[in-house]
């Protein structure tokens, strides 16, 4: 199984290669980029300093100063620490093998073996100074250099050190946790090389997975510059406003396009010492008006002195008692009840659809809600405005910046766009607000936006002219395809779509991708004429998850109404329709992505191949709801277990029957796609994208390269089963967790129903049973179950609550 996307090297330049690299500092940062580094199978060596006194463990075990035990400790607890930190920084626990503990006195001659050597140290000149002048002794000529930096001048790094060293050096500033945040912020200098620049950027893209931005080497370059501005202009507004922590929290999160932890719940997550060195770090090296927002509220400073620093100090601006979470009165420094801003132009907002309508119908409204989101959100389009060309080259990577690295559902060019740039600048003006020249020259002009969209892409306002917004060639944008006309069929739940090159998609699109007869429809559909015009079909989409499994509410409708004939006609075509994919003539390619739960696994395992992104947590989770797997889950689940084991070779099958039940039994979720693989959701000829951008492209590639091996579909064959035995000695693993108090009587019921099909019925050991059977044992399990009012009551309370009941 491929790691990466099968042609992610394709555009690289051949002059630089990265087959081993070096992280120089083992905290959590340098610690999670050498994670990453692992992820995408590249060896790699983390240093850290050499220790100056022993534990008292040490000492116990007699060891002293000399030993490399004691000299690789801090590099060698950073590692174990991978295995305890969440989120995940491996995407698989065995990725661990290919990072290599050291020190920076003993192994610094390791460096000569590395293509890339990323310093992580603390964040002080004289330091990293000092660690790139031992560098610069022992790197081989030609091996690149960056710093993690997240603010530091990287030209004054740079400076004495040796021309071949400059000529290979650069920022490249990853966000935490490097595994999941997508920004690198890259930052060359005047004397590095155009071209290795242009290989780390789409090294970057291409194999660790990055939204890759280039900044100019200015302090905290763009997305700290900008969301640390608008963090402390949040906080500025809501001391001179009267509003609480949690009244702004309630305004600033999804609402608006923001993430969950909106303002106060972010700082708390990333630690209030980090915030105020990074707001620190600006103030000391700017001017004027920025300068004095930079300046950090006593009442921040006080909660530095106590030590409330957030999640890793337990406390924050959010204090959590029992299940009780209390907000911090910034006033007396206090805890007290959480509170919600509740306002008519807030309630309005809500009702509107997507998140430029909420913005729009929020920003000019005259109440509390309104009047605080347009204060702290016009000095950020006026400063990303005013710092265009000094922090970025273009609007697009300051945009990108702040929608990769803070979880921005909208750059602030995008939001002034939005909220209509004539009419928010009219009132900028009205209300003080600085509206930089060009943007004033923009309207003269008679132009009102930012970007247009036309029918070849996006472009966005550049010197007084339109300019095309590029991407990275492996971007395959679902919009602008529809945008052209690529839509050959649609219905409600999905969409029929030529991408290109004889290659098909189908995308889902009904409410969270669920499974509906819409979505069936389609699939057959899609196979049918992918059969007679296509080279194959993709099947993936460019949602917030690939599908998170079958459309309970209906099933759960039709169960409660006693019309048990429908829910069964359903599941014979999802079954059907699965076989469809299965066998298709034409390779079918399954693109998930994200939540990929129930359904939506079982849409992915009988494909030819599944190209799935890097984070996708994929499981048959029937269980979760009172049921099992209906849509031919078990047996793919069972077959691609069995093929797991090479040909010829004797295995247990009952070991396999109970990996199987396991799995499913217990709702397994994937925290990877490396993971999914481990569980056999993958095959080793499925392949992972690290870049979810590229995966359709990916996935395109995969169905073009099957169709120039003359794809066939699989032979149909009969599969062997454990049959009665093995029936009973799943019912012996469950009953023994039932009498241990894990199960309760209804999840027993489940079980059974379960082993009975992951087992094959009342059969002999051994027996080979064609996969209709199969099919027909789970049908019949599901509807059983679909009709017991527990079950019922395990679904509604999903569908009500979101999480699963156990009754």
């Amino acid at each position: 199984m491929s790691i990466h996307s099968k042609s992610c090297r394709g555009g690289i330049a051949l002059s630089f290669r990265i087959r081993k690299a070096a992280v120089l500092g083992s905290g959590v940062m340098g610690s999670g980029i050498a994670a990453h580094l692992a992820n995408v199978g590249i060896p790699t060596i983390l240093l850290d300093i050499v220790p100056k006194e022993l534990t008292a463990e040490e000492r116990e075990k007699g060891l002293t100063l000399e030993d490399k035990a004691v000299r690789n400790r801090n590099a060698e607890q950073s590692l174990k620490k991978l295995f305890k930190q969440k989120p995940a920084p491996l995407s698989s626990k065995k990725n661990i093998k290919l990072i290599t503990a050291g020190n920076l006195v003993d192994d610094l001659e390791k460096l000569a073996e590395v293509d890339w050597i990323i310093e992580v140290v603390v964040e002080n000149l004289s330091v990293k100074k000092q660690v790139f002048e031992q560098v610069d002794r022992y790197r081989k000529p030609g091996t690149l250099v960056s710093s993690n930096t997240s603010g530091i001048s990287v030209e004054a790094m740079a400076a004495g050190r040796s021309e071949d060293f400059q000529k290979h050096f650069m920022g490249t500033h990853f966000f935490n946790p490097p595994r999941y945040l997508k920004l690198l912020e890259i930052i060359p200098t005047e004397k590095t090389d155009p071209e290795a620049l242009a290989f780390m950027k789409t090294f970057s893209e291409d194999v660790l997975g990055k939204g890759v931005v280039i900044a100019k080497d200015t302090p905290n370059f763009i997305a700290n510059r900008i969301g640390t501005y608008g963090l402390l202009v949040t906080v500025r507004e809501m001391l001179k406003g009267g509003y609480s922590i949690g009244e702004v929290d309630s305004i600033t999160g999804p609402l608006i396009g923001r993430p969950k932890s909106a303002t106060f719940r972010t700082l708390d997550v990333v630690g209030l010492d980090t915030f105020v060195h990074v707001a620190n770090n600006v103030y000391e090296q700017v001017e004027g008006e920025e300068k004095e927002v930079f300046k950090v509220p006593g009442f921040m400073m006080k909660m530095l002195e106590n030590g409330w620093l957030g999640s890793k100090s337990g406390q924050g601006f959010y204090l959590k008692k029992g299940k009780e979470i209390l907000e911090l009165n910034p006033e007396t420094l206090d805890y007290g009840e959480r509170k919600k801003l509740k306002t008519p132009a807030l309630e309005m907002a809500k009702q509107a659809k997507g998140t430029k309508n909420k913005l729009k119908a929020l920003i000019y409204s005259d109440d509390r809600a309104g009047k605080l989101l347009w204060n702290i959100t016009a000095p950020v389009l006026s400063i990303s405005a005013e710092l265009l060309g000094e922090i970025a080259d273009d609007i697009v990577s300051i945009d990108r910046a702040m929608k990769w690295g803070f979880g921005w559902e909208l750059g602030p060019f995008e939001i002034w766009d939005a909220i209509g740039v004539e009419q928010s600048v009219q009132k900028m003006e009205e209300d003080d607000i600085k509206v930089p020249e060009w943007v004033k020259q923009m309207i003269a002009r008679g132009e009102s936006r930012f970007y247009k969209e036309t029918e070849s892409g996006r472009q966005f306002y550049m010197g007084g002219e339109y300019k095309e917004e590029t991407q990275n060639p492996k971007v395959i944008d679902l919009r602008q395809l529809k945008k052209q006309g690529k839509v050959l069929k649609k219905n409600t739940g999905a969409s029929f779509i030529d991408i290109g090159d004889g290659v098909a998609l189908l995308e889902f699109h009904s409410p969270n991708n669920a499974i509906g007869f819409d979505i069936i429809q389609m699939i057959n559909h899609a196979i049918e004429e992918t059969e007679k015009n296509f080279k194959g079909l993709v099947i993936g989409n460019q949602g917030k998850n690939f599908c998170v499994g079958a459309n309970l509410a209906m099933i759960l409708m039709a169960a409660q109404d006693d019309d048990i004939f429908e829910v069964d006609l359903v599941i014979r075509q999802f079954q059907q329709a699965m076989m469809n994919i299965k066998y298709s003539e034409k390779p079918v390619v399954a693109a998930p992505f994200g939540m990929t739960l129930g359904g939506g696994t079982e849409v992915c395992l009988p494909a030819a191949r599944i190209q799935a992104s890097l984070e996708t947590y994929m499981g048959l989770v029937e269980t979760g709801v009172g049921l099992i797997p209906g849509g031919g889950g078990n047996k793919e689940l069972y077959i691609r277990t069995l093929k797991h084991f090479p040909e010829g070779i004797e295995f247990d099958l009952q070991k396999v029957a109970n990996k199987v039940f396991e799995t499913i039994a217990m709702a397994k979720v994937s925290t990877s796609a490396e993971e999914a693989a481990e569980n056999f959701f993958l095959s080793k000829d499925d392949g992972i994208s690290v870049n979810g951008d590229h995966l359709i492209h990916d996935a395109k590639q995969v169905v073009l390269d099957l169709h120039e091996k003359g794809y066939k579909p699989p032979v149909r064959e009969k599969v062997p089963v454990t049959g009665e035995t093995g029936y009973a000695t799943l019912l012996l693993g469950a009953e023994a967790m039932r009498l241990s108090g894990y199960l309760t009587e209804h999840d027993m019921k489940i079980a059974k129903k379960l082993a009975y099909v992951v087992a094959g019925g009342k059969v002999p050991y051994g027996t080979e049973v064609d996969e209709q059977y199969l099919l027909d044992l789970e049908r019949e399990a599901f509807i059983s179950l679909v009709a017991n009012p527990k079950s019922q009551q395990r679904m509604q309370h999903m569908l009500v609550k979101g999480k699963p009941l156990r009754n």
